[in-house]
């Protein structure tokens, strides 16, 4: 029997093409757009990055986290305390609170990974709240009430805003891809197998620990990230808005309704939260009575998720992560000499 592997879809070819071509129309809104679109696509492209990075942690990996925002939180202090503390130029600042968030998540992981189930889950939200605190109770961080960020009075507003813009948009498309790439590597097959099977994964050889590690401490690293972008496209901070648990049950629902463990249902999930949002935010409480019977709806009718269930329904796939055997012979015929031969 004759086959091939196949590692790409016809609708991943097209899917490619349509999204560079979308990716370049929106690099280029600086010149013909409104600076209110540029902060909508910021703030987009954050919670965009923000859910890839929970989806990774616990769509792939099984890592169920609900204080994501320590490291959100994190970042955003980071590009503080180096822009107007240490003086680095605010917009190299945002990839160095990455960095800064991933050291910091090694002593987080030690501590809460000492956790199973929902104690873990719990764990990490109690884990942000220490961190809210301890920032509240520093006062060259503004204390309770937060601070502005000074460092970016010496650029001009269309500098500030353009350089942002194109930062957030890096992020959001980085995001996307490196998730795409690290889970058709051999790591992504682990982490898969030891969110199927901690045991099947252990019996492989897997080195269960050190493949939890290094995811959590990339989600903390991308979430950094996204927080760093969020607070410079605001430009001021506070404890209660940084380190605010709403951020990862914004997430969780963004992930939820578009499709946990695949990589087009956090961008599907995030396109509906702001439709949802902007069509909702004149109603008060409403939006938030919308949110949730949305989201128990969409989990009674479709458990996988929106893109989950289109995906299993029709078989699309953008982002294929799976190798598929293709059958271009049903039978061979074999030569004269193919007993003599072995294997």
């Amino acid at each position: 029997m004759l086959f091939t592997v196949e590692r790409a879809t016809r609708a991943s070819r097209i899917g490619a093409v349509a999204a560079t071509a979308s990716v370049v129309v929106l690099a280029s809104l600086p010149w013909w757009g409104d600076s209110s679109w540029m902060r909508a696509i910021v703030e987009f492209a954050c919670l965009l990055a923000l859910a890839q990075m929970w989806n990774l942690l616990a769509g792939y990996g099984g890592v169920v986290s609900i204080g994501q925002q320590a490291f959100l939180g994190l970042g955003g202090y980071a590009l503080f305390v180096l822009a107007d503390h240490a003086h680095i130029n605010p917009f190299v600042c945002v990839p160095l609170a990455g960095l800064i968030v991933a050291a910091a998540a090694f002593p987080t992981a030690w501590a809460v990974f000492r956790l199973r189930g929902g104690y873990f889950a719990v764990g990490t939200w109690a884990v942000a709240e220490v961190y809210r605190l301890l920032i509240a109770n520093a006062s060259f961080l503004g204390g309770g009430s937060g601070k502005s960020l000074a460092a970016v009075r010496e650029f001009s507003k269309a500098v500030r805003e353009s350089t942002t813009y194109w930062l957030a948009l890096a992020v959001a498309v980085a995001s996307v891809l490196l998730v795409y790439l690290l889970l058709r590597s051999r790591h992504g097959l682990a982490l898969t197998s030891i969110r199927d099977s901690e045991r099947a994964a252990a019996s492989q050889g897997i080195d269960i620990g050190a493949t939890k590690l290094w995811v959590y401490i990339a989600s903390a690293a991308g979430c950094g990230l996204a927080g760093a972008l969020y607070f410079l496209n605001t430009v001021r901070i506070s404890p209660d808005a940084a380190f605010n648990v709403g951020w990862t049950a914004n997430i969780i629902f963004i992930v939820v309704i578009g499709g946990i463990g695949t990589i087009e249902g956090p961008i599907i999930g995030t396109l509906l939260f702001f439709l949802l949002r902007g069509a909702l935010a004149d109603y008060g409480a409403t939006y938030l009575i919308v949110l949730g019977a949305v989201a128990v709806a969409v989990m009674v009718k479709f458990p996988r998720g929106l893109w989950g269930f289109v995906q299993e329904r029709f078989d699309l796939r953008f982002f294929p992560v799976q190798r598929r055997i293709r059958v271009e012979a049903a039978e061979a015929t074999a030569s004269p000499g193919a007993a003599n031969l072995r294997p």
